[in-house]
């Protein structure tokens, strides 16, 4: 980080960290991003239970110094010497490992806190560390991820668009959180279509991709070999692209999905849409599964978030990297940096 890019993140209002689920990684990838990002990366408040992370901190080895804060505006003082945190209290002493519903309110309401502090603008952005979504259900939570909350939250009646993003490679899927069934059965025209707009929006406004280059997967093998594995390409993505080129939106495909993303054919887009969840995840996670960062297009905030899960099996031991939520953060603060210079 230049020393520019980083004078500009004390300027800047802090990213706020939520809580995440209790029982799984996000407390100690939380204290290991603080010790990172206090050397020289973006300002960053906790939404915590300073408790849990002081007794994580000891019992993993890995203590920082924790300053609880009233307001966001106190975090960039704090941060090069403690990790600022914003209290707020657990229902239950956390188990590595094991979920508690009535833990549920608490980690919504650090999400609810997070997009709050950004819409008034005392946060630059929120960055969410992982949730528990069986635990959340079974605690009430009616929405079937952190994508969906966030466009409730942000009440503007938009479509939310998940992005997954690292140097590498930028993916979308068209349909997220659906069994693949329902996937194929809900996949229209008008979703791609709408979706690719605000990929496209996003790319131009956070990412400062002026003209961005988007390639549209097919669903079916070999992009349905001409309707020898399926008709969706011809009736339903194909006439989604020629929308999209008609609207000067520079898209291609649909595309073979088995081709897309070796390191070639990479060179020629600057994000993909796919058709389906794992369409998008799976390479993405294996080209870089540490340095790739969820991203939410199509909110009036900026927000990112790792792109794992809650690594339930290695909680409490300490070994969780942290490289994922650390881009996360670095690039919602490079997000929130290109939004205010846009807004002057």
């Amino acid at each position: 980080m230049t020393p520019a890019a980083r004078a500009a993140d004390f300027e800047q209002p802090p990213l706020a960290l939520t809580l995440g689920e209790p029982a799984g990684v996000g407390g100690e990838i939380t204290l290991k991003a603080w010790r990172r990002c206090a050397e020289g990366g973006p300002v960053f408040f906790a939404i915590d239970h300073p408790p849990r992370l002081e007794r994580l901190g000891e019992s993993t080895g890995l203590a920082v110094p924790l300053t609880p804060i009233d307001d966001p505006q106190q975090a960039a003082a704090v941060f090069p010497t403690a990790l600022p945190v914003l209290a707020r209290p657990l229902a239950t002493e956390p188990v590595p490992g094991e979920p508690d519903p009535a833990n549920g309110p608490a980690v919504i309401a650090a999400i609810e806190t997070a997009v709050a502090l950004a819409g008034a603008g005392r946060a630059g952005a929120v960055v969410t560390n992982p949730i528990h979504k069986a635990s959340l259900y079974e605690a009430g939570f009616g929405f079937p991820g952190h994508t969906e909350f966030l466009a409730h939250l942000a009440g503007t009646g938009g479509l939310p668009v998940m992005m997954l993003a690292s140097p590498l490679l930028r993916v979308v899927p068209v349909t997220v959180h659906l069994g693949l069934a329902d996937a194929i059965a809900g996949l229209n025209a008008d979703l791609i279509v709408k979706t690719a707009e605000i990929v496209a929006a996003g790319l131009d406004r956070d990412f400062a991709i002026a003209r961005p280059r988007l390639a549209i997967a097919g669903l079916n093998p070999h992009a349905g070999e001409g309707g020898a594995m399926g008709s969706e390409e011809a009736e339903i993505i194909a006439p989604a692209v020629e929308r999209l080129c008609q609207a000067g939106i520079e898209a291609r495909g649909p595309l073979p999905p088995d081709t897309l993303f070796h390191a070639a054919a990479r060179k020629d887009y600057d994000a993909v849409l796919c058709m389906y969840h794992d369409q998008a995840l799976i390479p993405i996670k294996a080209l870089d599964f540490d340095g790739a960062v969820n991203v939410t297009l199509g909110l009036p905030f900026v927000r990112t978030s790792p792109d794992h899960g809650t690594a339930l099996d290695i909680a409490g031991t300490g070994t969780a990297s942290e490289a994922s939520l650390v881009a996360a953060l670095s690039m919602a603060a490079d997000m929130a940096r290109r939004r205010a210079a846009a807004a002057g």
